[in-house]
């Protein structure tokens, strides 16, 4: 699997998935547009890219702001003159937030949820497309999650953006598929970014979430990162509109025991 010649963008590109997902495009060739909030963040990566022998260029980005998105993309297009996939992954849940019942869910984490992890997919996919039509080829790869196609308990905004954005996904892959651009998302399950590790501090807590899962364990950001590498690749020329589940198996029971 090999990216030479091509160009990368990918948001939340500084930690987690997105920093895996950044590192593995340019060790195979690729170079790669490093978009984060965190501008010290995303230099950290440029840099440790640089590092391995590879080219990137960081960017701060708040994806909730269009001309970032937008800033995003012009670099790609003036630095190397095309962009080639776009991995649109960035998330964070608002400050303060916390879980609670739908009936009890305050608009603004309602709409920083929407804004975020869904308004933001789409610009940064539409942004994505001007280029992209150009060239008559791209590949877009969107961060969804299990939780876009299951329901959780108290996080009712975080489902229904997941949810949204592997519906929209299908909706672009349709539309563009006859210009030669793909359109895929990935739904993870539960994997060991930053944020979940601070979660999961507790020895006793990760040992019983590795019990519901039949691989035993989390995922880590790279299994994941190879799976966005896979669809983001000519290895799955022919794969446009799917939602690959990387979850060690966590949703393949219905959890019924007889």
């Amino acid at each position: 699997m090999r990216f030479d010649g091509k160009v990368g963008i990918v948001t939340g590109g500084a930690s987690g998935i997105g920093r895996a997902t950044a590192v593995g495009f340019a060790r195979r060739g690729g170079v790669v547009i490093v978009a984060d909030h965190s501008e010290r963040g995303a230099r950290a990566v440029a840099e440790e890219i640089a590092g391995l022998g590879g080219k990137a260029e960081p960017i701060k980005t708040d994806v909730t702001k269009e001309a970032d998105i937008q800033a995003a993309v012009a670099l790609a297009r003036k630095q190397f003159g095309r962009l080639d996939f776009i991995h649109n992954n960035a998330y964070a849940f608002g400050k303060g937030w916390e879980p609670a019942l739908a009936g009890d869910f305050k608009d603004e984490f309602w709409d920083h949820a929407i804004n975020i992890g869904l308004t933001a997919v789409f610009r940064g996919t539409r942004a994505a497309l001007a280029v992209m039509r150009e060239q008559g080829s791209g590949s877009i790869v969107n961060t969804a999650s299990i939780s876009g196609l299951f329901a959780d308990y108290k996080n009712s905004a975080y489902n229904a953006v997941k949810a949204g954005v592997i519906n929209f996904t299908r909706a672009v892959a349709q539309e563009y598929g006859p210009m030669g651009i793909r359109a895929n998302c990935v739904c993870p399950g539960v994997i060991a970014t930053p944020p979940v590790v601070q979660m999961t501090t507790d020895p006793e807590r990760r040992k019983r979430f590795a019990q519901k899962v039949p691989l035993r364990r989390m995922g880590q950001p790279e299994e994941l990162a190879n799976v966005v590498l896979f669809l983001a690749s000519d290895l799955s020329s022919y794969v446009t509109g799917a939602a690959y589940v990387c979850d060690g198996g966590l949703t393949l029971s219905s959890r019924v025991e007889l």
